[in-house]
């Protein structure tokens, strides 16, 4: 029984180093997937009239100020799911990197 394990011993010693398993490249997100931040309205040259804008016209802007922060507000989400898959990317180059410093080494 001992001379078993001690050939088997043996033998695992001649095998030579274990082969690691090859390094995988980080994808990274797809460009497409990158948010669009929306645009401002367009402020009417009314506003900066000593006099100011008509009713419709002030209405008309602060509806569209209104919409604008409630997309502005559903794009900071968006844009933070974005960016983390942005770190998670970077982090995994970082992996990557240190993978084939260390396959090198070896």
């Amino acid at each position: 029984m001992a001379g078993r394990i001690i050939t088997a011993l043996a033998l695992a010693g001649l095998a030579g180093p274990v082969a690691a398993a090859p390094c995988t490249p980080p994808t990274p997100p797809p460009a497409e997937a990158r948010p669009e931040k929306p645009k401002l309205p367009e402020k009417p040259a009314c506003l900066d009239k000593k006099d100011g804008c008509p009713g419709w016209e002030a209405y008309s802007y602060n509806d569209a100020i209104k919409a604008y922060n409630a997309q502005a507000q559903a794009f900071q989400s968006i844009a933070g799911a974005y960016v983390q898959k942005l770190n998670a990317y970077v982090k995994a180059s970082s992996d990557y990197a240190q993978c084939e410093v260390k396959a090198l080494q070896q």
